[in-house]
Parts: C-alpha cells; sequence; structure tokens
C-alpha cells in the first residue's frame, strides 16, 4: 500500500470541499456585484475601482496583484495532480486530458465563427475556453449524493488542465511589449528558484521572498504578472510526508484563495451596468460567441472527447457514471468565470464597451449552462453501483 496515498485522497477531498463552497460564496459576491453596479451605489463602485494606491489602480491591484496568489495556488495544484494526484498517471490523464482539449477547442471555434469579421473581436477568441472549477463544483456540490463523486473527480481533473491550457494562451497571446532586461532578471530569480529547489531547500519563506521580486520583474517585463505565479509554484518542493512544502503552502491558501481572494475578484469585476444595454448589446457578435461558445461549445467539445474516447476504448467512464451523468457535467463546463473574466479583460483592455459585451455572454452562458445542468443530472437516473 502507497503510505502516501490516504494523505492524497484527504488533500484532494478538502479541495474539492474548498473550491465547491467558495463557488457558492464566488456566486453571491457576482450576483452582488451586478446589483450595485444597476443601483445608486454604481458611479461610487466604478470610481472606486479606477481610484488609484500608489502606482496601480484598485482594479489592477485586484488582476495583478492579489490574482497572483490565485495562479500561484493554480500552480501548486497542477504539479501535485500530475506528481501524485488524479493527473500522476497516463491512464488517469487521458480522458480528462482529452476532454479539456475538446472543451477549450470547440468553444474557441464557435467564437471565431461569430467574430471572424471583426479583427478586434477576435482578439477575445480564448475568453469561452475556460472552465471555472469553484462554480462549477459549486454547483455540482448543490446535487449531493446525486452525482457520482467519480465525476467530481474528473471535472476537477478537468478544469485543473483546463487551467494550465490558460495559463499557456495568457502567456502567449495576451502579453503586452517585452522588456528584455526585466525578462532576463526575471529569468535570474527563476533560476535561483530552481536551484534552490535541486539543492533540496525545504523553508519556505526565501521562495516567497524571491517570489515578490518574480512577480515585479514579470509585471515590467510585459509577461502578464499573473504567471509569475504559476513559475513560482513550480519551483516549490514537493517531498514525501506532512512535511511537504508544497502541500503546506498549498493547504494555507486553499480557504483565503476560495472565500476571499476569488470573491473579491469576481466583485470588482462582474458589475456589468445594463443602462442602455439594449438587444444590440444582447446580440453582438461578441455577446453571442463568448454565451454560445461556453453553452454549446463546452458540452459538444467535452462530451464529443469524452465519447471518442470510451467508444474506441482508449478509457473507460468515470466509475458509475451513465451518459446523462457526463452529459449534465459537460453542460457545467460550460460555466466560465473567473478565468473568462480575466481573458475577457485582457483582450479588451482599453474597451469598456467590449467588456460589458464579454461580462454579458460570461453570465448569460454560465448561467443557462449551470442550470441546465442542474437539470440534468437532478434527473439522472442512478448512478450504476460496481462491486
Amino acid at each position: 500500500m502507497n503510505p502516501r496515498r490516504p494523505h492524497a485522497l484527504s488533500t484532494l477531498r478538502n479541495f474539492l470541499n474548498s473550491e465547491a463552497s467558495g463557488g457558492l460564496v464566488l456566486m453571491g459576491f457576482a450576483a452582488l456585484a451586478i446589483i450595485v453596479a444597476n443601483s445608486a451605489l454604481a458611479p461610487g463602485y466604478f470610481a472606486a475601482l479606477h481610484a488609484y494606491l500608489g502606482p496601480l489602480s484598485v482594479s489592477h491591484w485586484v488582476n495583478d496583484g492579489l490574482m497572483v496568489v490565485f495562479f500561484l495556488l493554480v500552480g501548486l495544484e497542477i504539479k501535485r495532480e500530475m506528481l501524485e494526484g488524479q493527473l500522476s498517471s497516463w491512464s488517469r490523464r487521458i480522458l480528462p486530458g482529452v476532454a479539456a482539449m475538446g472543451g477549450m477547442l470547440v468553444p474557441a471555434l464557435i467564437y471565431v465563427a461569430f467574430n471572424r469579421a471583426d479583427p478586434v473581436a477576435m482578439r477575445g477568441w480564448a475568453i469561452p475556453t475556460a472552465t471555472d472549477i469553484a462554480f462549477a463544483l459549486g454547483v455540482l456540490s448543490l446535487l449531493g449524493p446525486r452525482v457520482p463523486a467519480s465525476l467530481k473527480v474528473f471535472l476537477a481533473a478537468l478544469a485543473i488542465i483546463d487551467d494550465l491550457g490558460a495559463v499557456v494562451i495568457i502567456a502567449l497571446f495576451y502579453s503586452g511589449a517585452l522588456s528584455l532586461p526585466h525578462l532576463l532578471g526575471a529569468a535570474a530569480v527563476l533560476a535561483i528558484l530552481v536551484a534552490m529547489n535541486l539543492r533540496g531547500v525545504r523553508v519556505l519563506w526565501p521562495y516567497l521572498l524571491l517570489g515578490v521580486v518574480l512577480w515585479f520583474l514579470v509585471l515590467q517585463s510585459g509577461v502578464h504578472a499573473t504567471i509569475a505565479g504559476v513559475l513560482l509554484a513550480l519551483t516549490i518542493p514537493m517531498r514525501a510526508g506532512d512535511a511537504s512544502p508544497l502541500l503546506s503552502l498549498e493547504h494555507v491558501l486553499q480557504r483565503p484563495v476560495a472565500f476571499v481572494i476569488v470573491p473579491i475578484f469576481g466583485f470588482a469585476n462582474a458589475g456589468v451596468s445594463f443602462a442602455g444595454a439594449g438587444m444590440e448589446t444582447v446580440l453582438a457578435p461578441l455577446t453571442l460567441g463568448v454565451g454560445f461558445g461556453l453553452l454549446l461549445g463546452k458540452v459538444i467539445g467535452v462530451m464529443g472527447a469524452v465519447g471518442l474516447m470510451v467508444g474506441l476504448r482508449v478509457a473507460p467512464m468515470p466509475m458509475g457514471a451513465r451518459w446523462q451523468h457526463m452529459l449534465g457535467t459537460a453542460l457545467l463546463c460550460g460555466i466560465g468565470f473567473t478565468m473568462s473574466l480575466f481573458i475577457g479583460l485582457l483582450a479588451f483592455a482599453d474597451s469598456p464597451l467590449l467588456q460589458s459585451e464579454v461580462k454579458f455572454g460570461i453570465i448569460g452562458g454560465s448561467a443557462l449552462a449551470g442550470i441546465l445542468g442542474c437539470l440534468v443530472l437532478f434527473t439522472a437516473p442512478p448512478a450504476r453501483h460496481h462491486v
């Protein structure tokens, strides 16, 4: 018996619980942001976001500062799952991995189909490719035992791979003009972090201190600052036993990220004003591309990939799951919020109008995907029991 296995299961269970509960909190803060943005408090809300604290606005501190911690946690989760978790072997990676790729490719193609005639709107092609793990697991948790536990693990693994894809997309397609001196400085700091890992440095504070330096250099380099969080995470040592620096840091960060950082991000970015928004906004190609990309693209991409893998007997269905369970889960993958909003803000940083259309698409597509996913799962037959 692998002595690390019970700890790995406990870590995954804690992760699922914190993400699911955090998703419910995120829903509340996103709804509150929409209410505030359409109330008498709206002028103060938007003014506060654009107020400057030192060199950055409040909005930038949230998106370029606080969200680095979110991306640090994402990186830690990716590394842990790759080394000894649900993505630690090819047999475990293949089904959620191929499903994640299908769930990124088809939404992007749907978005492109709606916006191919507009070069500016085409910058947002990656917006509907992201699945919000906190929201999706939060909705799944509301259904309790109606959903096989294996599907919750499948969804978590798919969303983690999805997050990795989003990180790569942000690094490659949503970076600004590059500063070579700052890039070289960031590379030097990263080399020091890697050397510390290889030499067996297990104390966390030197990594975190250098991580702040790395964040500043990446922020100034033109690469988006949040990438620093992922790079730092990949250098944190993971060792067997309870004293693992990676597991310790992940444990410390899970609840603050789920219950503080992501809700603050949601409150700061979900506020969309409906004032003056007519049918031209709702039916704008950008809005439709994002909305249908999430609602239809995710379910077609995920279900198509799973059907292909299971049909070819490359990978089995998650234990106890029926096709209706998988359909409901694929619909929940269409809940794109945190990463989708984040990419939308990067794609259209200088256009409040296009940002509003992005938010309409995300909110509409995600809401419909969540409602339909719940209905499909709520009416699904009992899970199969294997003996």
